[in-house]
């Protein structure tokens, strides 16, 4: 039985690559989204045309937490395990704190920090069972709050957190680990380009990096038997950016 992935937002962007490179690598990808149906289908496509019945699709709203546990039933219902959950899914917008509300925040903290506990505490069973891992995607404004983001960055240090406290709770059958990415893809909306152009002048490497890089860092550490409650941050060297 090949080894089965749940990645959450895998429809496209990070997530997309994070499951094609984990299929070459022989896993059975369950592909869940939110609203990128067409997407979700023509992936789901693209890896089963390459190895018959070994991509699905399942569709949730991590803001709704019934959705959230009904992902986690059906996704270990398809092929009866669940060996690695990439807890990728993430909403992004800026949040002046003068005019943030509670919509935003409930929205952000969602996506990014309530979803991906709940899922792992649901599939923690399965985990078990299977001597599975968790890889949380981060960010390394987990570490030092994006300016204009307050609610987002708060949300991806609470998952920063959640990582390493569930690499206790989890242990020793459980491994959970973190990626915290810095200049890879641009988000659709929330930065411009003078914020790019300031990103990228405190990144050591002077450059943005490749989705890829976060998926062979996905996939190295799903197979780091000795690796646990660990953030790698694949970001060019920003997160050593002294100011």
């Amino acid at each position: 039985m090949n080894r089965v992935a749940l990645i959450t937002g895998a429809a496209k962007r990070v997530g997309a690559i994070i499951a094609a490179h984990l299929h070459a690598q022989g896993y059975s990808i369950l592909i869940h989204y939110n609203s990128s149906l067409s997407e979700a289908e023509s992936l789901a496509n693209k890896l089963n045309n390459i190895r018959p019945d070994s991509a699905d699709i399942r569709q949730a709203d991590l803001n709704i937490m019934h959705e959230v546990e009904q992902l986690a039933d059906s996704s270990l219902n398809k092929w009866g395990r669940i060996d690695l959950l990439i807890n990728n899914a993430s909403a992004f917008y800026p949040t002046p704190l003068s005019t943030s509300t509670q919509e935003q925040w409930d929205n952000l903290v969602n996506s990014n920090l309530r979803a991906p506990y709940f899922l792992s505490a649901a599939l923690s069973q399965t985990l078990r069972q299977n001597n599975g891992c968790i890889i949380n995607m981060i960010d390394i404004h987990a570490q030092r709050g994006l300016p204009g983001h307050p609610i987002y960055s708060i949300a991806k240090a609470g998952l920063e957190m959640m990582t390493k406290s569930l690499a206790k709770e989890l242990g020793p059958e459980v491994r959970v680990n973190g990626v915290s990415p810095g200049a890879i893809l641009w988000p659709d909306a929330g930065l411009s380009q003078a914020q790019q152009t300031a990103i990228l002048d405190k990144t050591l490497l002077g450059k943005t990096g490749d989705a890829e890089d976060l998926a062979e860092a996905v996939y190295f550490l799903a197979n780091a038997d000795y690796i646990t409650g660990q953030i790698l941050a694949v970001d060019g060297g920003k997160s050593l950016y002294s100011h």
